[in-house]
């Protein structure tokens, strides 16, 4: 009964509580010997759409076996515990600087990357780490565990798969998250957000083919606030759905806003984050729209990120072969950062590869990296699909994606995002 009450049932590593009484044991000892000692705190990577596509059985046998293979490589003096689901720490005691800490979490990253041989399968996963050190970082097994989970957070917003140490920034900035977090609500209730359109050019002639919506917070003390600021802490905080939703709307409404002024027709595209896509039924949501705005289904695409790709699962493509039933196009967005795969353009219904801004730097870079670039247009030239350059800010790169048949492209060299009254200016110098 006691091991039950201190132990995981599946892992059979020391349990929330079990750890609870460890650290705070470690804690008192470090300070008898003014030691130190470090908290590394650690979720896996894309462990759900494991559990989706092969069931839990399978992602059962990979937390043991992901259990397994961290024992194998850290002390024995020093704890694994399981907090639950995908949650691991490793208290690690009697460090004597940060970089030991530091040296484990590379050892944890890359035994992690590792394939795993389960159910028939080489399965990948990887890994976020964020660490907390005693005595700089707190001095108990709340604050500690508190502030190593702050610390995994930063980890997973700066790409997955790496570890972060804390800083105290950190707390400052969840506390600036949460009250973020009310302002937007009262924001959606005052409309405070405007649509902006970023014209995608057609590279061979010049002519606008279509625009992307951006939004942006009129925020009555900061000004105007960018989505990459607040749309995380919508997705937070349940209120993407809603969000996501007006973009959508007012998106169609202006698309056919412009058509009605006799404007040139063009398509609308607009991005749907994984988890709006996760909380709203998308097809019944874009078909009520396109009834209420009047907008024709091919005049809109709905860009969709690699993270709702990696899910693989058919309910994923149930909903987005609904979509593609209506009419809507899609497209790929950001392609060649994440887990790139040629799998996911064969076998969902994709309409548009876009390529991520980074890889468009990457070609006049110095050293100039024009590689994925180039083999990204290749592949989808190659499945007669239409590619988007995402980013585009000089004439070089230009240059180099007219070379090699890029479609399309979108950046500062060709037009900044604008509101809607500047971009029927536009398109009138335009047509």
């Amino acid at each position: 009964m006691e091991f039950q009450a201190n132990h995981d049932a599946l892992t059979g590593l020391p349990n929330r509580n079990m750890l609870h009484d460890r650290i705070g044991q470690a804690i008192t000892y470090a300070r008898r010997v003014s030691g130190r000692l470090a908290v590394l705190y650690f979720d896996l990577d894309h462990f759900k759409p494991i559990n989706d596509n092969f069931g839990h059985q399978t992602g059962d046998e990979l937390l043991i076996a992901m259990s397994a293979r961290v024992k194998a490589i850290i002390r024995e003096e020093d704890t694994l515990a399981r907090l639950g689901g995908d949650e691991f720490v490793l208290l690690m005691r009697n460090i004597a600087q940060e970089t030991d800490a530091a040296v484990v979490a590379q050892k944890l990253l890359h035994a992690l990357s590792q394939p795993f041989a389960l159910a028939g399968q080489q399965l990948l996963i990887g890994a976020s780490v964020g660490i907390s050190v005693f005595p700089e970082d707190g001095d108990s097994s709340e604050l500690m565990l508190t502030n190593a989970d702050a610390a995994m957070y930063r980890a997973k917003t700066k790409g997955r798969n790496n570890f972060c140490f804390y800083s105290q920034e950190m707390s400052q900035q969840t506390q600036g998250r949460a009250v973020l977090g009310l302002a937007l609500r009262h924001a959606l209730e005052q409309q405070q957000f405007e649509l902006y359109y970023q014209p995608k050019v057609n590279i061979a002639n010049s002519q606008v083919i279509g625009v992307e919506a951006l939004i942006r917070w009129h925020h009555p003390d900061l000004g105007i606030v960018l989505p990459s600021d607040f749309i995380s802490v919508a997705e937070e905080n349940g209120l993407i759905a809603p969000l996501g939703e007006w973009v959508l709307s007012t998106a169609c409404a202006q698309a056919k806003a412009w058509q009605a002024a006799g404007l040139p027709e063009i398509t609308m595209a607009v991005s749907i984050s994984t988890r709006q896509f996760r909380q709203q039924r998308l097809p019944e949501l874009a078909r009520r729209i396109l009834s209420e705005t009047g907008l024709d289904a091919q005049r809109l695409e709905l860009a969709l990120t690699e993270s709702l790709f990696m899910q693989n699962s058919n309910a994923v493509i149930e909903a987005l072969r609904e979509i593609k039933a209506l009419g809507i196009s899609l497209s790929l967005d950001d392609f060649g950062i994440g887990i790139s795969s040629l799998n996911y353009l064969k076998r969902f219904p994709i309409d548009i590869v876009k390529i991520n801004q980074s890889l468009i730097t990457a070609i006049d870079a110095v050293p100039p990296d024009p590689s994925m670039a180039k083999a990204i247009i290749t592949m989808a030239h190659s499945l007669e699909l239409p590619v988007v350059a995402k980013g585009v800010e000089t004439q070089a790169q230009l240059n180099f994606l007219l070379a090699h048949r890029c479609d399309a492209a979108q950046g500062h060299l060709l037009s900044q995002p604008l509101p809607a009254t500047e971009i029927e200016v536009l398109l009138h110098e335009r047509f």
